[in-house]
């Protein structure tokens, strides 16, 4: 059995949403994506796994969430592909 967590998409979400549209990092469009990246931020997750290249693990919203983490005092959080997580083989 896996164990997780669901967290509400709360004020703090919304606001970290709007703010990654407010700085271009993503347009309105993309809103659903912007706000789960704002609930992994709000609730201090390590890192996002995504395989949405397009609009999530890509290095514009990266910078774009490390500029608002750092600006809004959130912990910082990395985002990466599912690939990070296989083991090489050596």
């Amino acid at each position: 059995m896996i164990e997780y967590e669901t967290y509400d998409v709360t004020e703090d979400v919304l606001d970290v949403a709007k703010q990654i549209i407010d700085m271009g990092t993503l347009t309105q469009k993309s809103f659903d994506d912007c706000q789960h990246i704002g609930v992994a931020v709000v609730n201090s997750c390590d890192c996002i796994i995504s395989w949405n290249f397009k609009h999530i693990v890509n290095i514009k919203t990266i910078r774009g969430v490390r500029a608002i983490t750092n600006l809004q005092g959130y912990r910082a959080i990395e985002i990466w592909s599912p690939s990070v997580l296989l083991e090489s083989e050596e």
